[in-house]
């Protein structure tokens, strides 16, 4: 979750280029973008995050939110 100066959430949008976010969308609400990453481990999360968000000068607030189960897709009958 994602929150950047009025006007520049395209910017983290464009961030899908870097390697592990499989989505980032601009939203209407608390935040201004939506950022999913994957990672294999939290150090490779956190340089996902930082090298795309914390770096980012028009990012004003973060919040990172860890899933810790994901189905697998179900099988076919």
């Amino acid at each position: 979750m994602v929150t950047v100066e009025p006007g520049t959430s395209e910017d983290i949008v464009r961030s899908r280029r870097i390697k592990g976010v499989k989505m980032a969308n601009s939203v209407l609400g608390r935040f201004d973008a939506v950022v999913v990453v994957e990672a294999d481990s939290l150090e490779e999360l956190h340089k996902i995050i930082y090298e795309m968000v914390e770096r980012h000068p028009n990012v004003t607030h973060t919040e990172t939110m860890i899933s810790i189960f994901h189905p697998s897709s179900p099988s076919a009958p």
